[in-house]
């Protein structure tokens, strides 16, 4: 036993002294491989008789396993030092300042809407919506609009391909049907806003296929258009953010409508600039009129009993004159230079406290 004694401070003292995983391995090879120390020693267990062979076999085993226990350690402990060496080579200084990420900028069209929607709020409206996709009644025959009016025909109207009873859809040209849904589904008295896309078959520097438009509508008892041009000057100073705007209404003529108007503001344009509010000049924003009667009978009221005012205007063209945009056209471009030069700050939201835009 005294030689085992000695064999294991050999053996440990040769893993211990090993300076590297190479010489680590060649140490385990020599003491545990098919021709290593302990192994000879281990078939030369069968020679002898069975007393000695339990008493020297259970020593020789605890003297195997406290090999390879030394083995183990020093070789994690290896596997340890390389893995810090390979850490401390490939570091990443997370010290470093990030790259800097660009700001999103909130689209014109979006920041008109919610200084529309911030306005009309507070003056009572509620918002309503509708479908693009409208039928010809809506669209069409509850405003009062004649089989033969322009807007029934293909160069200004997108038609949908013919339906199985021969009628056909349209995208809607205006947002006026949301009104007649409106007042299909409750009674007066009614004040909102409708807001959302509309279809024309047209496209220059003032006009697009697709533009937003919105629409007001006030149906109750005893209005007149007193209401609304306090409506609308209401309005109009409120968004273009200038008090007492010069305000005219110039007679002409909608289907739905009766009478109806042409909203004017004033406005001067000296050296190429626009200024509203103030100048002799006259600027065109939105047209207007009193709900026409047959508008009302469409929807089951009684002219006699109610009346009431509407109004639009396109959100594209409001924002043109507010922010000095000059073609329509750019706002569906996508063109990311152009949204970082008129876009506006996500966050900022616009109320009338504390201000539409900043």
């Amino acid at each position: 036993m005294d030689k085992l004694d000695e064999l294991r401070a050999e053996l440990l003292a040769a893993v211990s002294d090993a300076p590297d995983a190479d010489a680590l391995e060649k140490v385990r090879v020599a003491v545990m491989g098919k021709k290593g120390r302990i192994t000879d020693m281990m078939k030369g267990l069968g020679q002898m008789d069975p007393d000695e062979r339990r008493t020297f076999g259970a020593a020789l085993n605890a003297l195997k396993d406290d090999v390879a226990t030394a083995l183990d350690g020093r070789k994690a402990a290896f596997e340890t030092a390389a893995l810090n060496a390979r850490l401390e080579s490939e570091r990443v200084d997370v010290s470093l300042t990030a790259r800097p990420d660009s700001d999103g900028t909130l689209h014109p069209i979006s920041q008109t809407i919610d200084e529309v929607i911030a306005i009309f709020g507070q003056m009572g409206f509620e918002l309503a919506e509708g479908p693009d996709i409208e039928d010809d009644f809506h669209n069409f025959t509850a405003l009062n609009f004649p089989p033969g009016h322009p807007a029934r025909e293909m160069h200004d109207t997108f038609f949908l391909p013919e339906r199985e009873d021969g009628s056909r859809h349209v995208l809607r040209t205006h947002t006026s049907p949301v009104q007649i849904r409106t007042m299909q589904s409750r009674k007066p008295p009614i004040r909102v806003i409708c807001l959302g896309r509309t279809y024309r078959c047209d496209s220059d520097m003032t006009h697009t296929p697709m533009f937003h438009q919105i629409e007001g509508l006030v149906i109750d008892t005893n209005i007149n258009m007193g209401h609304l041009k306090g409506c609308l000057k209401e309005f109009v100073e409120a968004y273009f953010e200038v008090s007492d705007v010069p305000m005219q209404f110039r007679p002409s003529f909608f289907p739905f409508t009766e009478p109806s108007a042409e909203v004017d503001i004033g406005c001067s344009r000296k050296n190429g600039e626009l200024k509203i509010g103030e100048g002799d000049g006259w600027l065109e924003i939105l047209g207007c009129g009193m709900v026409h009667p047959n508008v009302l009978k469409a929807c089951g009221y009684d002219p006699n009993e109610v009346q009431g005012f509407a109004f639009g205007m396109g959100l594209e063209r409001i924002a043109m004159l507010k922010y000095g945009i000059p073609d329509l056209r750019t706002f569906f471009d996508s063109d990311l230079r152009w949204l970082r030069h008129y876009g506006f700050g996500c966050l900022d939201v616009p109320t009338l406290t504390g201000g539409l835009t900043r």
